[in-house]
């Protein structure tokens, strides 16, 4: 009977004391707590706030010090639904905004505002319609960093006591209404098609400046170039003249080669189309006269082959200009001939 005894008495020992051992493994599991980086856990003692654990190995009391679940540090990125906006134009347009905000303040997160995720959204409604609301729909397309600017500081200034600090609010899309779509698209092609008509014309108007500019570059080179002409031709002719007069006087003819040179221009006096009639010089016969007599002396024939070569070569170097003056005063006598001298027509 001892023995049984003291065998019940050992198990109820042992029981015990296993009892107590995992009772203290319990105690120590619980009064132990591990937080993650960029974590943070608030502990509640009887109810009520305690304290904030850091990240990193935390003591508790078990049965006393109640943890809440773990609240996020970093920055959170959220992007709300559509929100319907309407303008000062009283236009509905289709408003997506992205929040980035951080917890700072675990216990005034935990403690300030039931769903600081929920009231994040509903304030950024709110104020969206409240800031977009003055503007109307070009501003309010070209505005984004205005909106975003006032969205920024009215939630960073309303979420402070909350333990959140908003570091940006974006306007990821603003839609507005499919027929003000189209006219938006209708006048901006109208407004591309005036910008290339204007490029076009600006073109052509260049265009047209550099060609009327290299037309005048041209005349005036040409015209220089007629100029430089002109004034080499002329002194060309002086310089033929002053030799032929050089020559002429150089081989000091006589009356027979005078005669001879002015029989050969007489025919040139009836060139030309218009030309109808001319008037033989009264010079003619005294031309004539100095030939026959010429021809009927032995030495005036040989004073007449003895005469310089250069002479005859004046003569015929000069023969246009004679030309032209009795081709001028064949005209004028065709159209008023002097009294006494019979016409005589060209065969």
């Amino acid at each position: 009977m001892n023995e049984v005894s003291q065998l019940i008495v050992t198990i109820v020992v042992s029981v015990i004391i296993l009892v107590i051992a995992i009772f203290v493994l319990v105690t120590l599991f619980r009064s132990i707590r591990i937080i993650p980086q960029a974590r943070a856990g608030v502990v509640e003692r009887l109810g009520r706030y305690h304290k904030t654990l850091l990240p990193g190995l935390n003591v508790v009391v078990p049965f006393v010090d109640k943890v809440r679940p773990l609240i996020d540090m970093r920055e959170q990125v959220v992007s709300f639904p559509p929100q319907p906006v309407i303008t000062e134009d009283n236009l509905v347009v289709s408003i997506d905004t992205v929040v980035y905000f951080q917890v700072t303040d675990a216990r005034a997160a935990t403690y300030e505002i039931a769903n600081y995720l929920g009231a994040v959204e509903q304030l950024t409604t709110t104020t969206l319609r409240n800031v977009v609301g003055g503007l109307n729909l070009e501003e309010a397309l070209t505005s984004r960093d205005n909106i975003n600017g006032q969205l920024r500081l009215v939630l960073d200034e309303a979420t402070g006591k909350w333990g959140i600090r908003v570091s940006r609010v974006e306007l990821k899309a603003i839609d507005p209404p499919h027929s003000i779509q189209d006219s938006m698209e209708k006048q901006m092609r109208a407004e591309r098609d005036r910008r290339a008509v204007i490029l076009t014309a600006e073109g052509t108007k260049q265009s047209e400046i550099l060609n009327a500019e290299g037309l005048r570059q041209a005349a005036i080179l040409r015209a220089e170039g007629e100029a430089k002409a002109a004034v080499l031709r002329a002194d060309g002719e002086a310089q033929a003249i002053t030799t032929v007069f050089g020559a002429i006087h150089r081989g000091n003819p006589d009356n027979l080669l005078l005669a001879y040179q002015y029989l050969q221009t007489l025919p040139k006096l009836a060139e030309g189309q218009a030309n109808k009639l001319w008037i033989i010089p009264s010079e003619l016969t005294e031309a004539l006269k100095g030939i026959g007599t010429a021809f009927g002396s032995g030495g005036a024939a040989a004073a007449a082959a003895a005469a310089p070569v250069d002479a005859t070569a004046a003569f015929a170097a000069a023969a246009d200009a004679p030309a032209v003056a009795a081709d001028s005063a064949a005209n004028s006598a065709a159209d008023s001939p002097e009294p006494g001298t019979p016409p005589t027509s060209t065969p």
